[in-house]
C-alpha cells in the first residue's frame, strides 16, 4: 500500500491570520465580532482569539454581504436573520464559479 501524505489542517487560527485571509485590518474582525453574534472565537488564557473553521466561514459570509454585496451592517444582520441559507448558497455558488473560471483560464493558458 503506497504512502499517502495527509494534509494537516489547523484547528484554530489567530485574528491576524483571519484578517490576512480577507485582506482587512484585525480591528475590523474585532468590530464584526462585536456586531455579529455568529462570530464566536474561543479566547485563550491570555485573551487571544482562536478562530475555528466555522468562525472563518461566518466571517467570510459577513465579508461577502458587507464588502462584496454592499449591505449595511443592519442589512447584513437582517439577511443573516431572515435568509442566512440563501446568502450561504449564493456565496458558495460564486466561489464555485470563480474556481471554474480559474480552471478554464489555466486550461486556456496551456493551449498553443
Amino acid at each position: 500500500m503506497p504512502y499517502k501524505e495527509k494534509t494537516i489542517e489547523k484547528k484554530y487560527y489567530t485574528i491576524g491570520e483571519v484578517a490576512e485571509k480577507f485582506g482587512v485590518a484585525t480591528s475590523l474582525i474585532r468590530f464584526w465580532e462585536s456586531e455579529f453574534d455568529i462570530i464566536k472565537p474561543r479566547k485563550g488564557r491570555k485573551g487571544n482569539r482562536q478562530f475555528t473553521a466555522e468562525d472563518i466561514e461566518n466571517v467570510k459570509l459577513i465579508y461577502h454581504l458587507v464588502k462584496v454585496k454592499g449591505y449595511t451592517l443592519q442589512g447584513a444582520k437582517d439577511v443573516l436573520k431572515e435568509k442566512k441559507g440563501d446568502a450561504i448558497n449564493q456565496m458558495e455558488m460564486i466561489d464555485a464559479l470563480k474556481n471554474v473560471k480559474a480552471l478554464l483560464q489555466e486550461i486556456k493558458n496551456k493551449l498553443p
